[in-house]
């Protein structure tokens, strides 16, 4: 089979958080300055045909294509989105599923959450030497290693791992496809969450980062750069907490100043940040949507 030498990009997102989509999109075709074009896969969790075409139109077709695919089919026939108590919308958990629908062309995938900025040129990252590893990622800045209290792998010892066992972020990903999909590394990582549910604060990034522990490459923590802490050059701005289009943004002013300078380059350039009941009220239907998945687990 031919490889695809275009950057691969997978992206999950419903229609409440598109205008976050819009400007990391934005973003990564604006530092994009070498020849290679940019596909960019969509699990659109609902997201509305206007604001489809409006995306689109906000970008550049020369140097972005987009690639729309349903939350049904990105899921597998015979796997689950784990059960998730968290109010984070359900369809980030599709980044597990990642290599068993993306096209076989691609060996290498970069999945970012849409709450970023990029400050860099993406081949920069794409071309980060991946070995034989699983992935590269960053170590999450909270956690760092398995043994953190806080929030890492809580019954590491039980699992055999040390302490020091190092900890990453699931916010950026660069994949490796093809290793991923022969070692059906989904089916593990699904059955790991569910094996260990109690000691699973975050579902999907506690179970990878067991599955994928030491067999991925430590990136430079400016490529996952969290927007409550300063930083002179960072290469990816991750908006964590309160999101930039929220009136309640809580993270620094800086950051928020490039969050719009990119969205004021798309479609969506008269935005005005949202008040907190909207928020609250996505919350809860990210909670309510969650229902289902209980049901079927204690079923």
């Amino acid at each position: 089979m031919e490889k695809d030498s275009s950057i691969a990009i997978i992206v999950a997102c419903d229609d409440h958080y598109v205008v976050l989509l819009a400007a990391l999109l934005k973003s990564i075709e604006y530092h994009h300055k070498t020849s290679e074009n940019i596909v960019v896969f969509i699990v659109e969790d609902g997201i509305s045909s206007k604001n489809q075409k409006k995306l689109t139109a906000s970008l550049n077709a020369e140097k972005i294509q987009l690639i729309w695919i349903s939350m049904d089919e990105a899921i597998p026939e015979d796997m689950h989105i784990p059960f998730d108590r968290s109010s984070y919308p359900k369809n980030i958990h599709t980044r597990i599923f990642i290599p068993h629908f993306i096209p076989e062309r691609f060996d290498k995938i970069i999945y970012l959450d849409v709450d970023m900025i990029l400050m860099r040129d993406i081949s920069d990252l794409w071309n980060v030497d991946l070995g034989e590893n699983m992935l590269a990622a960053v170590m999450d800045p909270r956690l760092q290693v398995f043994s953190n209290s806080w929030g890492g792998i809580l019954n590491y010892k039980e699992l055999g791992f040390a302490p020091d066992t190092k900890y990453f972020n699931t916010g950026i990903l660069v994949i490796n496809n093809k290793k991923w999909r022969e070692e059906n590394s989904a089916s593990t990582v699904v059955k790991c969450i569910a094996d260990n549910e109690k000691f699973a604060n975050y579902p999907d990034q506690y179970g990878i980062n067991i599955v994928m522990a030491n067999r991925w490459v430590v990136l430079d923590p400016r490529w996952n750069w969290f927007a409550d802490t300063a930083c002179e050059d960072p290469f990816l701005i991750h908006f964590v907490g309160r999101k930039p289009m929220y009136q309640t943004y809580d993270n620094r002013e800086e950051f928020k100043k490039i969050f719009f300078e990119h969205l004021n380059r798309t479609k969506w350039n008269n935005f005005k940040p949202i008040g907190e009941s909207k928020r609250y009220i996505k919350k809860i239907s990210n909670i309510l949507k969650k229902i289902p998945d209980f049901l079927r687990q204690k079923s």
